[in-house]
């Protein structure tokens, strides 16, 4: 499995995983790798740092400041690699009118999310602050479980779902 740094023309960055780099290149030229934000297939591989191994007789900082709980949490995130038999679930490029959709719904999410404030894990415990008049009424985003989600709903708290996966404030480049 292989990491890509990809880029499409509007400037928008994205990984994409590969299987190889052959993998990367026949996907690319039949248009199968699109911008998630965007949907254009003109994405071309962005300038990545290379990856140095420490020298071995350092340790590892930055995990010393990991709780295992955490560690599980970012294992259990990675993508499952695709089973060797696995098939492309297209193959064909994406409709124009589709990518014309799906940018049109980026820009809009990304709108609403100006002024929203990112809370994280505590997503579900202020939205129900909110929603009992607990604390004032903001614009939020985080993250919240399935179960979470559907407590919500079920008590009433208005909550939906972002069509884009939104990274963290302190996950960004």
């Amino acid at each position: 499995m292989i990491v890509f740094d990809l880029q499409c023309d509007d400037g928008h960055r994205f990984e994409g995983w590969f299987g190889s780099s052959s993998d990367y290149e026949q996907q690319s030229a039949r248009g199968l790798v699109t911008c998630p934000e965007c949907g254009s297939d003109s994405v071309s591989k962005a300038v990545m740092a290379p990856a140095v191994g420490a020298k071995g007789n350092t340790r590892d900082r930055a995990a010393e400041h990991i709780a295992p709980s955490e560690a599980q949490e970012i294992a259990a995130a990675a993508p499952p690699a695709p089973p060797a038999d696995a098939k492309p679930v297209s193959n064909t490029p994406m409709p124009a009118e589709v990518q014309k959709a799906l940018k049109v719904l980026a820009k809009a999410q990304k709108k609403a999310l100006e002024n929203s404030t990112w809370v994280g894990k505590d997503f579900a415990a202020q939205s129900r602050a909110m929603h009992y008049g607990e604390t004032d009424d903001k614009p939020i985003h985080g993250q919240a479980s399935l179960e979470e989600a559907q407590s919500l709903a079920e008590e009433g708290v208005e909550v939906a779902a972002l069509p884009f996966p939104v990274a963290p404030p302190d996950k960004l480049n």
